[in-house]
This record gives structure tokens, sequence and C-alpha cells, in this order.
């Protein structure tokens, strides 16, 4: 089975070529490689007749979006359209990503598959739109909802904690933003899984519970100081967001019911805490061997 990745440099990409099957030929294309943004990336997709396109290219500053507007709306969306029609003319199926932030957060209760969206930010706003044009384009595709992403590569929470933690006496984290963190490891091996089902239309994935940011701070430190990637122990103080305001508002509780999809994958994603400890371990191996 041949595979395009787009974004195959990024957290995600990577983690889908690591957990990709040995069956499974690979079509990498970094930023460079392959601009989703532009309408010849169409052209070039079709040239490459991939099986299957997982489309894991995504603008994710979520503050600079507020003021880098066109950006955000051309990779997320307009890219989004791009990797469509490609799928749609190839007749080949199609894996985009979305995200938790297309909700408001006000219901206060998971999310499912049929609440309704109501991004409070450009980057939610940007990423709602590309959902829609994959649906007006290729409605057999699978859009996989998901949040919080963070992996031992790239940029993310755990490994900016990581630092921030290495080099700080004290950091203050919000404790009124709850969402649920999701390692990358395990959403690849649930897109594998979901491209050997042909699983389509709209689904949502997580690691299982529920945290804040400074939940999931308090953890990252709990549980890397024994696997010796922190030095020494240090202060995490809960602050509310308005102690800590950013340019783009975040939704208060963005926890997504993944109930349906884990049922029909036949898969059940781990406790959050147990995926962190699983990657910071990883991490720490790769550490000791360097």
């Amino acid at each position: 089975m041949k595979v395009l990745i787009t974004g195959a440099s990024g957290q995600l990409g990577q983690a889908l070529t690591r957990q990709a099957p040995a069956a499974a030929q690979l079509l990498l294309c970094g930023y460079d490689e392959l601009d989703v943004t532009r309408g010849e990336s169409v052209r070039r997709v079709l040239a490459m007749e991939p099986e299957v396109i997982v489309n894991a290219a995504a603008y994710t500053a979520v503050d600079k979006a507020e003021t880098d507007r066109d950006a955000a709306y051309a990779v997320n969306t307009m890219g989004a359209a791009h990797m469509a029609q490609a799928a749609r003319d190839l007749g080949c199926g199609l894996v985009h990503f979305s995200t938790d932030f297309v909700f408001d957060g006000a219901q206060g209760r998971p999310y499912t598959t049929q609440s309704t969206p109501n991004p409070l930010n450009v980057y939610g706003a940007s990423k709602l739109a590309g959902e829609q044009a994959v649906q007006a384009v290729k409605a057999d595709a699978l859009i996989l909802r998901t949040a919080w992403l963070y992996g031992g590569a790239g940029s993310n929470f755990v490994r900016s904690m990581l630092r921030l933690m290495r080099t700080r006496e004290e950091l203050q984290v919000v404790d009124d933003q709850i969402g649920t963190p999701t390692a990358v490891a395990g959403l690849a091996q649930a897109i594998w899984r979901a491209i050997e089902r042909r699983l389509t239309g709209m689904h949502h994935w997580t690691d299982a519970g529920v945290a804040s940011w400074y939940d999931f701070a308090v953890a990252i430190q709990q549980t890397a100081l024994p696997l010796g990637l922190l030095p020494r122990p240090m202060a995490v103080l809960p602050v509310p967001s308005s102690a800590y305001p950013t340019p783009a508002p975040r939704p208060a509780f963005s926890v997504l019911d993944k109930t349906d999809t884990w049922r029909e994958l036949g898969l059940t994603a781990p406790h959050w805490r147990t995926a962190l400890a699983d990657t910071l371990a990883a991490l720490a191996e790769v550490s000791s061997e360097r």
C-alpha cells in the first residue's frame, strides 16, 4: 500500500513514519518537498499515485495565527482543500486532522462528533473551515479531531516544560483550561488501524482522562525526575488564565468524546498519564545513548 504523508517532518508526521506497518510504502513529504498551500501541489500528488493521503501538514501556532490569519487559512483550509481534491481525482483514501479548538468549551461535557463547533480563535476557525472544505470535496474522507498533541520530538508542551524546568526556580501554569493530553505515538497507531479498516467520516481521538495544563505540568515533573530528565524538583504553581493572557482565547473545556472511534477501531487509548510515562521513558533512553 502506497501512503503519502504530508507534513512528514512534523511531530505527527515523524510518529506516523515510525509506526508504519512493514507493508506500507511511504512517500514522505515535508514542507520543503510539498507545499500544500499551492495549487500545483495537487499535480505533484497525482504524479505520485498514492493509495492513501495522510495530510499531517498544519499551521499550529495558535497565538501567532491571530495576526497571521492568511498563513493559517492557507495551510489549514486551502491546503486541506488541495489534498482533498487530489484524493478525489485519484480515487484514493484521505486522512485529515482537525482539533478540539473548533469548540468554544462552553458546554462543560465531552464534545461528540455531532456537537456544534464554535471556535474562539483564528486557528480553530481555520481548522473548522478545513474540515468543511474536505467534506465538500471528498465526502468519504476520514477527518480526525485530536487535542494537546506531544511527543519526544518537535515543538510541544512537554518539551517546553522540560526546558523551562531545567532553567527556572518556579513555573506558573494555568489550571482553568481542561482537555486531554495526547501522545503522538498512540495517535499514529490509531491512524494506521483506521487506514487498515478504511474508516471514513468525522471521528475523535485522544488519550483517556482529563487534565488542566497545570495537572499536565505537575505530571511531567513527577514523571521526569526519577528518569533523570530533570536535575531537581521545582515549584509549579496553578494560576487562572486571566493571569496569563494570550493573543488567542482558548476554550475552558475541550475534552472530546472518542468512545465511538475506540469501538470502531477496536482500539482503546491509554490514560494520558500512562502515555506520558511511556513517552518520557523513551526520551530518557535516547538521552542516555547520546
